[in-house]
């Protein structure tokens, strides 16, 4: 059933009655939880993908992404009532949304390709009626000036379509909880009357509402400024943790009571940034020369794991070790704790500071298996043993929770880099050496 200008209770009731069919590009964990989220809410679902085994897993009522929480239990009843399906090829809806990774390409640009191919997809698909959703995050303006135009490549004209921006707002780990009621979604059309559909469409899954903006733009926007916003806040707190060790200052100590103050919002300082989102949306903007802080606040993130890096080698050749001779563990290989994900993890540009340099290279992170960590170049260690330097790359429970007394007397050297502000400097007191980058 096509929704576009219908009302908003016309909406509900068709989406909850099962009669609207959401065709959603993009089953990762993004893409897939929001098509069980419609799903649950009544709506005929197709999933788009692909990846055959993706597919397959969905088809036969399996959770692809076991580590997204409160999917397993749902994807089988969904399934066998109908509700939702996955196939490697496009068909028809009344609703066509695309959720597909938005990444940089060599030269940090956005790299649009798979979205402008999506996008000429759906275009040889659209009826009257029909309403297009993008959730991917993208450079303010992508929709109005490169998108909308591949969608009117066919006979259809401006007015027989919809076409919305309703950013994602999600994490990984916990997407269904986040589309589902943690916060607000927001949405912008290139008209007033996609806008309207959409926020209809929107109400029936998230609990906390739908906030629409002006124009298409504007919800664009909204995605990348809160991404530029942490990204920017983390390099602050990151450049006050390189200015505390000027005083003598726990930097955590410092941020913490700051914090009590209710306009202050400081982040926490650490090895670096990753994830599909803080270390992309920058470039989306940094382009412009009023840019400036932005740039400054990306290059400030991109030297943590450097740093962090620099102090351990440092530290050896202080002890007289050869860098050739040494072996260097990272701890943690995922950008986040909990979280098997690690694009743009701050492991890599530590890892590859150290190759070069001809320093035996050992990685450990409890969510990744062997085979993964070696197809890394690098070698699986489950110890700190041997070892003559430790990073702290991922504030992983496990490292949190670690004997550090116990694991360093196996080291050769026992020096500890603590990228995340988890260790005690009271190990100082037991002949370790701990070095952080407030100095403290």
């Amino acid at each position: 059933m096509k929704i576009l200008g219908l009302s908003k209770d016309q909406i509900i009731v068709a989406v909850r009655g099962g009669q609207v069919r959401i065709a959603i590009f993009g089953m990762g964990k993004m893409g897939f939880p929001l098509a069980v989220a419609f799903a649950q809410a009544g709506a005929q679902v197709l999933g788009f993908d692909p990846n055959t085994a993706l597919v397959e897993a969905i088809n036969r009522s399996e959770n692809p992404h076991p580590l997204e929480g409160g999917l397993d239990g749902l994807v089988g009843p969904l399934v066998k009532q109908g509700k939702l399906r996955a196939t490697t090829i496009p068909e028809g809806a009344d609703v066509y949304i695309t959720l597909v990774p938005t990444v940089l390409d060599a030269n940090r640009q956005p790299a649009l390709g798979i979205l402008e191919e999506v996008m000429g997809t759906i275009a040889s698909l659209l009826e009257p009626g029909d309403l297009v959703i993008e959730e991917s995050t993208l450079p303010p303006g992508t929709c109005a000036q490169r998108l909308w135009p591949i969608l009117l490549r066919g006979a259809l004209k401006e007015g027989q379509i919809g076409f919305v921006h309703a950013p994602e707002r999600t994490m990984s780990g916990r997407a269904l909880e986040d589309i589902t009621g943690a916060y607000p979604k927001i949405v912008g059309g290139i008209n007033l009357e996609s806008a309207e559909a959409a926020a209809s469409l929107y109400s029936v899954i998230n609990s906390k509402g739908v906030i629409p903006v002006s124009s298409i733009t504007a919800a664009e926007a909204v995605k990348v400024f809160e991404g530029i916003y942490r990204d920017v806040n983390i390099a602050l707190a990151n450049e006050l943790a390189l200015l505390s060790s000027n005083y003598g200052l726990d930097v955590t100590e410092v941020i913490r009571a700051a914090n009590t103050q209710p306009y202050s919002h400081i982040h926490s300082p650490g090895a670096g940034v990753g994830g599909h989102c803080i270390p992309v949306y920058p470039y989306f903007v940094s382009q412009q020369p009023e840019a400036e802080l932005i740039r400054l606040a990306r290059r400030r993130n991109e030297e943590m794991p450097i740093r962090l890096v620099s102090m351990a080698l440092l530290e050896l050749q202080r002890r007289g070790v050869e860098w050739s001779e040494a072996k260097v563990l990272l701890m943690g290989i995922a950008f986040r704790p909990g979280v098997k994900e690690d694009r743009y993890s701050p492991f890599f540009p530590a890892r590859d500071a150290l190759l070069p340099l001809g320093v035996g290279v050992y990685a450990w992170d409890p969510l990744y298996s062997d085979e993964e960590i070696a197809a890394l170049g690098v070698t699986p260690v489950h110890s700190l043993a041997g070892m003559d330097a430790a990073i702290v790359i991922t504030d992983h429970e496990q490292f949190k929770e670690l004997d550090w007394f116990s694991a360093a007397a196996l080291m050769r050297n026992p020096v500890l880099v603590d990228g995340r502000f988890i260790l005690s400097p009271a190990l100082r007191d037991q002949n370790l050496t701990v070095l952080r980058l407030d100095g403290w």
